[in-house]
């Protein structure tokens, strides 16, 4: 059983830590958030959207995020597939990248946590006093740090999900497929913009969540 001295310092600590989270609650209070909170918030939010994402079919459930083929959301590819897509070979490929975003995803944690430990925050008060502040901040900052770490990861992704199979089959013949940005680089490159784009947006909703209820970033701490 605690003694009184040992309950007293843990109600301090309980009490300090929710204060230091009350601050989030409040966009006007951001600026003056330790460093070290701010971190916590994006890394929080960046957490929850991934776990999201990577389960099975997140991607290409929610159509605000789902991932296409290049072209005007897909449209130009369809029109080069011609029969292929008829044939609805071109929704299984569409489904095939939706998997391999959600399988990067999974894999992406470790990605963001070093973005998000390498920012600088001489800016950081101004840009994450909205609700969705700290993802942009992240998303403007680390954007193309993000890119440059996640494509890899996409790229081996689409390999074992077998997207590349199934565009080489659809585009066996067809000439038009390397102008339309069908080719392993292109579809990469796609994906990854797509993907980071839902990630992003997930992000935002996640943060808004963890300013509503700011002891959410208390959970594994105590």
């Amino acid at each position: 059983m605690e003694s009184d001295e040992t309950m007293i310092a843990r109600r301090r600590l309980l009490a300090g830590a929710a204060g230091m989270l009350a601050l989030v609650y409040a966009p006007w209070a951001m600026a003056k958030l330790p460093k070290s909170g701010v971190k916590g918030l994006i890394a929080g939010a960046s957490d929850g959207a991934l776990d999201r994402l990577a389960q099975p079919g997140a991607f290409y459930a929610d159509t605000a995020v789902r991932i296409l083929l290049p072209g005007a959301k897909g449209k130009l590819a369809s029109k080069l597939f011609g029969m292929g897509d008829r044939l609805g070979l071109t929704t299984n490929l569409t489904r095939s990248l939706n998997d391999a975003g959600g399988k990067a995803a999974g894999e992406a944690k470790p990605v963001f946590r070093a973005a998000i430990d390498n920012l600088r925050w001489t800016d950081a008060p101004g840009l994450v006093s909205k609700n969705d502040g700290a993802t942009r901040y992240l998303q403007t900052s680390a954007g193309s740090v993000l890119f440059t770490k996640v494509s890899p990861l996409i790229g081996s992704a689409l390999e074992n999900v077998g997207a590349f199979r199934q565009l080489d089959q659809l585009s066996q013949g067809n000439q038009l497929m390397a102008s339309a940005g069908l080719t392993h680089d292109g579809l990469t490159r796609s994906v990854t913009e797509q993907a980071l784009k839902g990630i992003f947006h997930y992000m935002a909703g996640e943060e808004a969540a963890l300013r509503r209820n700011p002891a959410g970033l208390l959970k594994g701490i105590f």
